[in-house]
């Protein structure tokens, strides 16, 4: 992904550049807002636990939805076909919901200020020290492919030279997170939301009348790829070949369950979000509401891949010079015009910010309290740590783009993205639904787990895939096995070492572990909250109903 095609250049205008323009300042208005709410370290970081559901719920789908996302499923969806939708209704939904229902009342009632803390005082600090670095690197990493993202993009669309992209887009996401915290980074994701619904619902619709439909979109991609390419489930037999390269088991286990759980349930920049909410049960609303617009995302974002395929039918091929990762830069510059064409960069530009400003987040927050704090300088001020968590977000705004050019070497950044969800996030996720559900597992086998499981996803990607060891179709298909392998090593290491280990004691593992309560986990209803519709457990299995009937026009 080391450029875009020249010929992708936008006609933009005036009117173009000046809604750009109005949108930079009203980022940045909403962080000089966020600033007076912003007097202690828990409000930098946490927005001082003060915020509505809806708020964090919406915050918590926009974090997710930036550009690599945008970019990336439209690519999958121009690479693989349908398949993609596997991403949101199996690979998103149940876990989203699990971690509302099930584990959100373990990290909120527990007071603690990140998913690697809650590992501090279930194993002690040697996990939490290994997941607090494994985390702060994944954060960089992905921060950094959201900004090199953002600059190819901008200049092929704009002109604008790789730097100047790069430095803007940085000091604005910066400028806003330094001045706000967390509470900046939160309502401008909310608005960005918005601002990217703008830009991607008009380009799906004109693109749909441009092709004839989704029944000519359908009859385009049929005759081209053939049946499955068009169908969700279609060729996914064990033994079968299909253009994802993976099978049911494969779909179900590496990414519906590991790749899945391990990113919704344990990845800080999303928990973060529900973390802020003002009580426990906004905090278990908050990926429940975020998934019910989130299992519509795929009409706006895969839909798109699809479009371009039928428009530009060699993309992702030499023959071209279209990367898959030009889909939806392909289809601004072809169907959108002056005004509703400036809408749409402003939308591509806000979701690149979205997610940067969510791994710059996480990540001030996660090296000051659970590095910093925890290990290097302990016992200073209230303060000092707000004063350190703001230098932390240059240095990782700055280290982000040390790190932007790693994604140059993958045509489709998703691949890219889940390679390092599948080395970073399922181990993490095994050592935690171990520990939530295992009393007797103990300190030494949750570190030995989590490291073992980063190793060897690692190892199955670098040496078995890469080196041909093992035939592999593609790397998604690579990435689901990688994540079993690390989910299945980890899990073995702890069952093994943990008879050989000395358990913590029961007592102090309540509210750390199912079937144990922590005072103030269980707290009453506040008021207002006894209504259906703030009922966790019905939104939840509403959810899960919904998505589970996504599938049937995608089957048939």
């Amino acid at each position: 992904m080391r450029y875009l095609a020249e010929g992708l250049r936008l006609p933009t205008n005036a009117l173009d550049y000046t809604i750009l323009i109005l949108y930079f300042a009203v980022v940045l208005g909403v962080g000089f807002a966020a600033r007076a709410s912003v007097k202690t370290s828990l409000d930098f970081f946490l927005s001082g636990r003060s915020l509505p559901a809806w708020v964090t719920g919406l915050a918590f789908v926009a974090a997710n939805l930036g550009a690599l996302e945008i970019l990336g499923m439209a690519a999958n969806g121009a690479q693989y076909g349908v398949y993609t939708v596997h991403w949101y209704w199996v690979g998103a939904i149940p876990a989203m919901v699990f971690l509302g229902l099930v584990m959100m009342p373990f990290y909120y009632g527990s007071k603690v200020r990140s998913v690697p803390e809650f590992l501090l005082h279930r194993y002690g600090p040697s996990s939490h020290l290994l997941s607090s670095i494994i985390f702060s690197v994944a954060s960089v990493l992905i921060a950094g492919v959201n900004l090199y993202a953002m600059a190819i993009v901008v200049e092929a669309l704009l002109g604008w030279p790789q730097w100047v992209a790069i430095v803007v887009a940085g000091l604005f996401v910066l400028a806003y997170i330094t001045l706000g915290g967390l509470s900046s980074a939160i309502y401008n994701e909310v608005l960005q939301f918005f601002v990217i619904l703008a830009a991607l619902i008009p380009l799906t619709v004109v693109g749909l009348r441009r092709i004839g439909g989704f029944g000519g979109l359908k009859d385009a991609l049929t005759d081209a790829h053939g049946p499955h390419f068009v169908s969700a489930w279609g060729g996914t037999g064990i033994g079968s070949s299909n253009p994802l390269g993976a099978n049911w088991l494969t779909i179900v286990l590496g990414l519906g369950f590991c790749l899945s759980f391990g990113y919704w349930t344990t990845n800080f920049a999303e928990v973060q979000r529900a973390l802020s909410a003002k009580n426990l049960s906004a905090a278990q609303r908050t990926p429940l509401i975020a998934a019910f617009p989130k299992m519509f995302i795929p009409l706006i974002v895969v839909v798109p891949g699809l479009i371009a395929l039928v428009m530009e039918p060699d993309i992702g091929s030499k023959k071209s010079g279209l990367q898959y990762n030009d889909a939806i830069p392909l289809l601004m510059s072809e169907l959108l015009p002056n005004g509703v064409l400036g809408l749409a960069v402003t939308g591509l530009l806000a979701a690149f910010m979205a997610g940067m400003a969510a791994n710059v987040s996480s990540f001030n927050t996660v090296f000051t309290n659970d590095i910093w704090r925890a290990y290097v300088m302990k016992g200073r001020p209230d303060g000092y740590y707000l004063l350190t968590g703001r230098v932390v977000t240059a240095i990782g705004v700055l280290a982000g783009m040390g790190t932007a050019f790693i994604a140059s070497s993958f045509s489709n950044i998703m691949n890219y993205l889940q390679t390092l969800f599948s080395f970073f996030n399922v181990p993490l996720f095994c050592v935690f639904i171990i520990g939530m559900f295992w009393k007797r597992a103990t300190a030494a086998a949750g570190f030995w787990g989590l490291l073992c499981g980063t190793v060897a996803a690692m190892i199955n990607y670098f040496w078995l895939y890469l080196g041909d060891v093992i035939a592999i179709p593609s790397d998604q298909g690579a990435n689901f096995v990688s994540a079993i392998v690390a989910f299945v090593v980890g899990g073995v290491v702890m069952v093994v070492m943990t008879p050989f280990t000395k358990p913590r004691p029961v007592e102090s593992l309540a509210g750390l572990v199912y079937g144990t309560t922590a005072p103030g986990v269980a707290e009453p209803p506040a008021p207002g909250d006894e209504a259906w519709y703030r009922r966790p457990a019905v939104l939840g299995w509403s959810a899960l109903i919904l998505a589970a009937l996504c599938y049937i026009p995608f089957s048939l």
